[in-house]
């Protein structure tokens, strides 16, 4: 196979010959030219290694058109199918002249072509014609990897809001704004009559603080919240069943109707409680709330995950994986669903219904200087000892994790140009027929976490606030969607 590129490759460097057939020769440099025009585009988001990405697709193709032998469907287990290939010291020569021969015992591959020279015999080298179709069939494999890896998910960011056949979004931003002025001078619209249940993201388990401020403060205000108890490290469809198990003994509790509220992977759970149980939910829920929720689907799980990817590159899905089952106790699938595959696999078997009032809210993480310091300070002073010691404890370790959301938010603009609050793309959190919150303020896709364990600063509202102006806007879509369909039926 060596010998193969090296005697071809050098060829195609040298002008082509003026003996051969014109037909060929214009083929040849059509599909060239077609290749060249098409991979001229590729890996925009990386400029350097689009020169070297064309020059390996046009290899490939000038393969393709050369190598193959025209007409080969197979030979018997007793022939062998040979082509003959010059040697590359003949560069005068025609551009390849090949023969097939089909030999039922060895005396007739040692004679001689009775058209040509004895000497024929010693000048070329037979070679299978499957080794040149190999060949070509592994540049091209090689090509198409390569453009799958750098592309990674710049194709599958922003689907949504590229599919024709799905609703608009409205934006609520306005309005969410001046209910949150509202909820921090104490004016407070929610009604008793509804129950709130607010659903955590993946990993809830081990954060035993999850909006547990939150549910405080709506106690306080004498309305009736609770925190889903779901295993957040499972399958999104076992989510659903258990969010659904989860409302309806509420709803047959209190005889209130339920309003949602989702972070991150809980707004996916959710939501999709109600695209698969919808006629038992109908009469028990009252709408949605989805926070930096990755309804569309995340680059960082699809990166990790799906094959073809970086995360194949550096053994990431294997750590994953030990990290979910073996640490973690939880499954594989509920990252794996987070893909774009299989966001867009469910959402086009299970859309939600168009009757429930959603609100989408999503943010950007600041990647300011001073968040990235935090992450390199750690670096710096962190040590581990990773031999195991007699007498060995437990020592708690503090991450940062604004510092690593703005790490991962920085990453994906760097590569797809996409602004994200470190793991959610601001355009794959909104959900068609939503009302989409898109506050200026900075946030990252932790803050809902972590903002428990602080104070907010003067001039800013806290995570309690933020969700029940969330909340208020939710009740507000529900009352306004209501009119309008009381109106269209009279």
């Amino acid at each position: 196979m060596v010998y193969l590129l090296c005697t071809i490759v050098p060829n195609m460097m040298e002008p082509p010959s003026t003996q051969e057939d014109p037909s060929t020769s214009a083929a040849v440099e059509d599909g060239y030219s077609a290749d060249g025009v098409e991979d001229s585009e590729l890996f925009l988001s990386v400029p350097a290694l689009n020169q070297a990405a064309s020059y390996l697709a046009q290899t490939a193709s000038y393969l393709t058109q050369c190598l193959p032998v025209p007409g080969y469907v197979g030979l018997p287990d007793e022939g062998q199918e040979l082509v003959t290939l010059p040697p590359a010291s003949v560069a005068s020569a025609s551009a390849q002249t090949s023969y097939i021969e089909s030999a039922g015992t060895d005396s007739s591959l040692g004679q001689a072509d009775h058209s040509g020279s004895p000497s024929q015999e010693n000048s070329g080298h037979m070679v299978p014609s499957r080794v040149f179709q190999n060949g070509a069939s592994m540049f091209q494999g090689l090509v198409e990897r390569a453009r799958k890896t750098v592309r990674g998910s710049a194709d599958d960011i922003g689907w949504l809001q590229r599919d024709q056949g799905l609703p608009t979004t409205e934006d609520g931003t306005t309005r969410f704004l001046e209910i949150l002025d509202s909820v921090r001078k104490n004016e407070h619209k929610l009604p008793d009559s509804l129950v709130y249940l607010l659903v955590p993201g993946l990993f809830s388990n081990h954060g035993p603080l999850y909006f547990v401020k939150t549910k405080s403060y709506f106690s306080k205000m004498g309305l009736a919240c609770h925190i889903a108890k779901n295993h957040s490290e499972s399958s999104v469809s076992k989510n659903a069943r258990e969010i659904t198990e989860y409302v309806e003994e509420i709803y047959w509790g209190s005889r209130k109707r339920v309003l949602l509220l989702g972070h991150s992977k809980g707004g996916v759970d959710a939501a999709a409680a109600l695209s698969l149980y919808w006629p038992e939910l109908k009469d028990k829920v009252a709408g949605l709330v989805l926070a930096q929720s990755l309804y569309g689907g995340s680059p960082v799980a699809s990166d990790i995950l799906r094959e073809g990817q970086l995360g194949d590159y550096v053994r990431l899905r294997k750590v994953m994986e030990i990290l979910v089952s073996e640490v973690l106790k939880g499954d594989l699938q509920a990252l794996e669903d987070l893909t774009y595959g299989r966001r867009k696999e469910f959402l086009r078997q299970h859309p939600l219904p168009p009757e429930v009032p959603i609100v989408s809210f999503h943010t950007e993480a600041s990647i300011t200087p001073s968040v990235l310091t935090a992450l390199s300070l750690m670096s710096r002073t962190s040590s581990f000892r990773l031999l195991p010691m007699a007498n060995s404890t437990r020592i708690p370790v503090v991450m940062p994790l604004s510092a690593a959301m703005a790490a991962c938010s920085q990453v994906l603009v760097a590569r797809y140009g996409e602004k994200s609050d470190g793991l959610v793309t601001r355009k794959d959190a909104e959900v068609p027929r939503s009302v989409v919150v898109r506050p200026e303020r900075k946030l990252d896709h932790a803050w809902m976490v972590y903002s428990s364990l602080k104070d907010e600063p003067g001039d800013q509202a806290d995570t309690s606030q933020v969700c029940e102006a969330l909340l208020t806007l939710l009740v507000e879509v529900a009352q306004k969607r209501r009119h309008e369909m009381t109106m269209k039926d009279e």
